[in-house]
């Protein structure tokens, strides 16, 4: 299979196409249905043929769309159905739904991310009409870096031959308030000047879903070429780049966007909105959504955030810490970074022995440890605080489903809270139970090794059944 040329894998694979869904599925599934704990590395990659549209941009941490596909099989998904992912993120379970003309519904708190999933489902963008303002600011852009002595590629310049014009020194840069925003010497001063002279570039253009699909290409670019991060998955900073082909770059993820569109064929009705996964009923009708795919964040000390901190203060979505403040406070509590004094989901699982009785082991290691930063004092308390944030969640859904709507949860266990172990996936189906659902089964997706353990933690799909004999609500 993997032998096989990229188009013909891209055409062979289609959600009722039993063929090739069966060679997929062998390569993730065993004879009794469960998942196969061998190939942890190809199981987590994006497939060649997945490619399209799903790499315009990608949270890091993003679960694969062949993941999507299995349970989208499983589940017996068809045209007419409507699927919801409420972590959304940068929209992997939305594309793929698109892809098979499925309807789809996604919940995204993240700016940045709720750009890339909206553009990443608008189809209707002529892929004439972005190469042809593409164009236009690459050569703005270009004319307006010669103009200063600068090119964009040092080797070649894109539009023009070279001239003779000496470097003005004059930078631009953002002002002290968003550079306090970002990881430090996560870019460097030239690539900045060059990013932000594109950036108002874009932003001038008048047509808006034209000005996002750059804006998105912008923050591809931002992350895979022009700033000085690595991922790890841990994000962090690499080896400074003194200069970077700035334009080249944003035009070629514009020249693959275009490609993908040109190909882009199935149809189907996509909805993002850009809010809490804890209060879907502002969003969604009740009785509309007949399954459930998605990927919450994992209890941990991951700082959501942080990973898309440079491209979300680059495109001016996140301007203040007043503004980061604000999206912290619509996000899951798993980390100790967003976790605020009025905060009261906690109270869903007060009397939960499991969660509880994993809080009090936290806290004993810490102070057997003789751990006393404030963020280590809060390891049990977030914990608290994520499992009541899920629970209120899942006992939020509850009005919005259809009877018999069957729903896939992406989790994994965890040891980050001074290795402490975290079974995320039995702990939330048991607390789907508590609130009506029926909890079918824990599917093993993949196991990863934990660095600081040494031990293999386990990736699962915690798939749930809501029974309900008539709608709620």
């Amino acid at each position: 299979m993997r032998r096989m040329a990229y188009n013909d894998l891209r055409s062979a694979v289609k959600l009722h196409d039993e063929v090739a869904m069966n060679t997929i599925s062998s390569l993730f599934f065993n004879d009794t249905g469960a998942m196969q704990t061998s190939s942890n590395a190809l199981k987590n990659k994006v497939l060649p043929f997945d490619r399209a549209i799903h790499e315009w941009y990608r949270f890091v941490l993003s679960f694969p769309p062949h993941l999507v596909r299995e349970y989208m099989q499983r589940f017996s998904i068809a045209p007419g159905h409507v699927v919801l992912d409420p972590f959304c993120g940068t929209g992997t379970t939305l594309v793929e739904c698109k892809k098979h003309a499925i309807a789809a519904v996604g919940l995204e708190p993240s700016p940045m991310a709720f750009l890339a999933s909206r553009v990443k489902t608008s189809w209707n963008c002529s892929p004439d009409a972005l190469w042809a303002v593409a164009e236009v600011i690459a050569r703005e852009a270009e004319r307006s870096f010669r103009q200063e002595g600068l090119y964009d590629d040092i080797d070649q310049p894109l539009f023009e031959d070279r001239a003779n014009v000496e470097d003005s020194g004059v930078r631009m840069s953002l002002s002290n308030d968003k550079m306090a925003l970002l990881l430090k010497d996560s870019i460097s001063p030239l690539p900045l000047h060059k990013a932000l002279v594109l950036s108002d570039l874009i932003n001038g253009q008048p047509d808006g879903l034209l000005r996002d699909y750059c804006r998105l290409a912008l923050a591809k670019s931002l992350v895979a070429d022009i700033g000085n991060l690595h991922f790890g998955p841990e994000v962090g900073i690499g080896r400074p780049k003194k200069d970077a082909p700035v334009v080249r770059s944003w035009l070629g993820h514009i020249r693959l966007m275009v490609d993908d569109l040109n190909a882009a064929k199935a149809d189907a009705s996509t909805n993002v909105y850009q809010g809490d996964a804890r209060d879907p009923s502002r969003f969604l009708q009740p009785c509309s959504v007949d399954f459930v795919i998605t990927s919450p964040p994992y209890p941990n000390e991951k700082d959501y955030t942080r990973t898309t901190r440079l491209e979300s203060v680059m495109l001016g979505l996140i301007n203040s810490r007043d503004e980061l403040r604000t999206l912290k406070r619509m996000l899951m509590r798993s980390n100790t970074r967003n976790v605020y004094k009025g905060d009261e989901d906690g109270k869903w699982v007060r009397d939960h022995h499991e969660i509880q009785s994993i809080m009090q082991q936290i806290e004993q290691r810490r102070v057997d440890l003789g751990k006393t930063s404030g963020f280590e004092r809060m390891y049990a308390r977030v914990t608290e605080l994520y499992f009541g944030g899920m629970m209120r969640h899942l006992a939020e859904l509850r009005p919005i489903l259809r009877p018999g709507a069957q729903l896939a949860y992406v989790v994994g266990d965890q040891a980050s809270f001074l290795r402490v172990m975290i079974r995320t996936g039995s702990i939330l189906a048991d607390l789907a139970e508590r609130l009506g659902f029926q909890a079918q089964r824990i599917d093993l997706f993949r196991t990863r090794l934990a660095t600081a353990t040494q031990q293999q933690l386990r990736e699962e799909v915690v798939v749930l059944r809501w029974p309900g004999e008539k709608c709620n609500g």
